[in-house]
């Protein structure tokens, strides 16, 4: 996300703040600036040396600019100014590119999330115990996330905002919608303890094939939501698979039935068979098969 100035200067539209200017790119789309004091008495046509902006924000989607400045007229900077801060550190802690569409929506969460604080209402996070067992990177992120919080505007949310804001990082993670988020959680859930009660274990969470499996677990529930399955015809790998990986595959397929019966949802053969695949390396891992010959 990004853009070039012109000559080395970018010309106000108009100021939103001390700190934010709305400007043009080369093709003539809003963007907004963000630098210490770029805006303070500035008014439309003041120049901005490009060395004195610290934050281009440019997204692809004229629609979510449109929604970012909207957004921006409304709160205060400091919650574009955390929730960057924020995702910045996201994308390097996680090695991935968010979603452009999380600087509105955490945006909009942390803005929210703080004037219900100051109103003293609290909604109880229902799913914190799967966010923090499931994404645990994402929640480590979460509870740094306050730490910000308070150092800029000195007062501490709970730790249930914490996994709320983990599920926007995830969500970002996965470029799709929050409202679909409690579901994927909560296919998950099904999954690990149809799983874990099928195998009689409880798995390791901090092993990487662990990892491994939650992150496929979470593609895949987005997929079953959107319908887009994975596409294969293969049916000698998928005999092969179910015969020399008999006990996984008995597994994915009760896991897969669990899910239609809980979520009304179809699960096809194909995503079976990949399951299938991830469930054998979690259950090597934990010793409860052999490798096969």
């Amino acid at each position: 996300m990004g853009t070039v100035a012109n000559n080395g200067v970018y010309k106000i539209v108009r100021t939103i703040g001390s700190n934010f200017v709305c400007s043009l790119d080369q093709n003539g789309q809003e963007i907004i600036l963000r630098g210490l004091g770029i805006g303070f008495k500035k008014t439309a046509g003041d120049l901005i040396p490009a060395a004195r902006v610290e934050k281009v924000y440019a997204l692809r989607d004229p629609s979510q600019s449109d929604r970012l400045l909207e957004l921006m007229q409304n709160i205060s900077t400091e919650y574009l100014d955390i929730s960057t801060h924020l995702i910045e550190s996201a994308e390097r802690v996680l090695g991935k590119t968010l979603s452009e569409n999380v600087y509105i929506t955490l945006t909009d969460h942390i803005s929210y999330a703080v004037e219900r604080f100051k109103k003293g209402i609290h909604y109880p996070n229902e799913l914190i115990w799967e966010i923090r067992t499931f994404y645990q990177q994402e929640y480590e992120l979460g509870k740094q996330a306050l730490d910000v919080i308070e150092s800029v505007l000195g007062l501490r949310l709970n730790d249930d905002e914490a996994g709320f804001i983990a599920l926007h990082i995830v969500n970002a993670e996965l470029d799709g919608k929050m409202s679909d988020m409690i579901p994927i959680t909560q296919i998950i859930s099904c999954a690990i303890d149809t799983a874990q009660n099928y195998y009689n274990v409880v798995f390791n969470n901090n092993s990487l094939d662990y990892d491994r499996f939650i992150v496929h677990m979470k593609f895949l529930s987005q997929r079953l939501i959107r319908k887009q399955y994975i596409s294969d015809n293969d049916s000698n790998f998928h005999n092969m698979i179910a015969k020399h990986y008999k006990n996984d595959f008995d597994c994915a397929k009760k896991i897969g039935a669990q899910i239609e019966k809980e979520f009304n949802l179809v699960f096809p053969k194909s995503e079976q068979i990949f399951l299938t695949v991830h469930l054998h390396r979690l259950s090597i891992s934990m010793g409860l098969e052999q490798e096969e010959e």
